[in-house]
C-alpha cells in the first residue's frame, strides 16, 4: 500500500511515523486491500481539524480524526471499472493536539492512541461505520484485532 504522509508543521516524530505506516500496512493485509492501493494522512492540528469538521461535517469543534474515502460515490456518479489504475481509497486527517491529549486521559502512550486513530481512520476509508451499536461493536472489534495482532495495546 502506498502511503502518503503530510506533516507540514512537524508535529510526528519519524519514529512514530515508522510505526504507523508499519501498522497500516499491517492492517490493510488484514483487510486484504490490494498492494497498490494509495491513502493519504495527514496531521494537524485542532483549529485545522475544526475548520474541516465544520465545512464538512458541520460540527463546529475539533474531533480526533476524519476520513473522506474517495471510493464512495455522490449522487449522479458513476463507478469506473476495467481501468488498470491503483486503489485509492482516500484522505485520513489527524488531529495531533487531541491525539496527545487522548493519550493523556486514557493512560496509555501517544504512540499506540496515534496508531489507534490511524487503524480507525483506515477502517472508515475501507467502508466500516460507527453509526448504529451493531456497526460500532464491529467496527470496534475489528480494531481491537488489528491492533492487538499487530502488538500495539494500552
Amino acid at each position: 500500500m502506498n502511503i502518503d504522509f503530510i506533516d507540514e508543521n512537524g508535529f510526528v516524530n519519524e519514529s512514530d511515523l515508522e510505526q504507523v505506516e508499519k501498522l497500516l500496512r499491517y492492517a490493510a493485509e488484514q483487510e486484504g486491500v490490494e498492494e497498490d492501493a494509495e491513502i493519504s494522512v495527514t496531521f494537524v492540528d485542532d483549529a485545522e481539524i475544526q475548520t474541516i469538521n465544520r465545512d464538512y461535517r458541520d460540527k463546529d469543534r475539533p474531533t480526533d480524526v476524519i476520513s473522506f474515502a474517495l471510493e464512495e460515490l455522490g449522487e449522479g456518479e458513476m463507478e469506473i471499472q476495467g481501468m488498470d489504475m491503483p486503489r485509492v481509497l482516500g484522505d485520513i486527517i489527524v488531529s495531533v493536539e487531541t491525539t496527545k491529549v487522548q493519550a493523556d486521559e486514557y493512560g496509555h502512550s501517544f504512540s499506540r492512541e496515534l496508531g489507534f486513530l490511524c487503524v480507525h481512520g483506515l477502517l472508515h476509508l475501507l467502508g466500516y461505520d460507527h453509526m448504529n451499536e451493531r456497526d460500532e461493536k464491529e467496527m470496534f472489534a475489528r480494531q481491537k484485532e488489528i491492533l492487538e495482532g499487530y502488538g500495539l495495546t494500552r
